[in-house]
């Protein structure tokens, strides 16, 4: 075609492990992750407790406060 001559060819390639990268990731989470959460735990645990408690109390409380007993309870009667 007019060009000049091509010397070499270079080739590029891919090693295995950039061909799958996600390989073994979720064993290795079960393991490492498990571990990891673990000692996060102490940080927020006791914060997921207690707002699952406070969600908890409140729900209750407005089943409660809408049920036949709790209108009897806090009803304000001018009889």
């Amino acid at each position: 075609m007019g060009g000049p001559k091509q010397r070499g060819i270079v080739q590029y390639g891919i090693s295995s492990n950039q061909q799958a990268p996600m390989h073994g990731a979720l064993r290795q989470y079960v393991f490492y992750g498990y571990k990891r959460l673990m000692t996060k735990l102490p940080y927020w645990g006791p914060i997921l407790a207690a707002t699952y408690g406070v969600i908890a109390w409140g729900s209750h409380r407005n089943h409660y406060l809408n049920s036949k007993a709790g209108h009897l309870e806090f009803a304000e009667h001018d009889e």
